[in-house]
């Protein structure tokens, strides 16, 4: 996999939680539950068997996804961003110029988008065409409901 993908220490946090609990919470669950579903005999006809060896495979899979983006996080240093531009972990105020409706986006990376509180994956259509763009700028941007033009009111952090 080896895409490095920035995280706040926050957002980190919550992954590697995440697979703490898989770890040691569910991966012992399923652990048991192979262990019950054997004891109860011939394993070759058993659908509970079949299935808790089944979601332990499911369950080993995401461990090993998860590991590997832990492994390739990089932590972002908020400090450090560049207000002078839109870039990730920015907070930008949008004017979209055929409605004058005025929107707030936080633009974060993939696993931390939650666009009920305004924030927007760095992959996005609206997040790819505002990064690297500067107050007072009027950028155009191609959504799938067409194209649609922003003005850039603000860059806050």
């Amino acid at each position: 996999m080896s895409n490095v993908r920035y995280y706040t220490e926050e957002g980190l946090k919550k992954l590697k939680d995440e697979l703490d609990y898989m770890m040691n919470v569910e991966r012992p669950n399923i652990s048991k539950m192979i262990a019950e579903a054997r004891d109860k005999g011939d394993i070759s006809e058993n659908a509970e068997y079949d299935a808790a060896k089944q979601a332990q495979g499911m369950l080993e899979l995401k461990i090993n996804t998860l590991q590997e983006v832990i492994r390739s996080a990089r932590i972002l240093d908020e400090s450090k961003i560049d207000l002078t531009k839109v870039s990730i972990l920015s907070s930008v105020k949008i004017k979209n110029l055929k409605t004058n409706s005025i929107l707030n986006y936080t633009i974060v990376s993939e696993d931390s988008t939650d666009l009920k509180s305004g924030k927007i994956s760095v992959s996005s259509p609206i997040a790819k065409g505002l990064l690297g763009k500067k107050v007072g700028e009027v950028v155009e941007i191609t959504v799938p409901a067409g194209k649609l033009n922003f003005e850039i009111i603000e860059i806050l952090r």
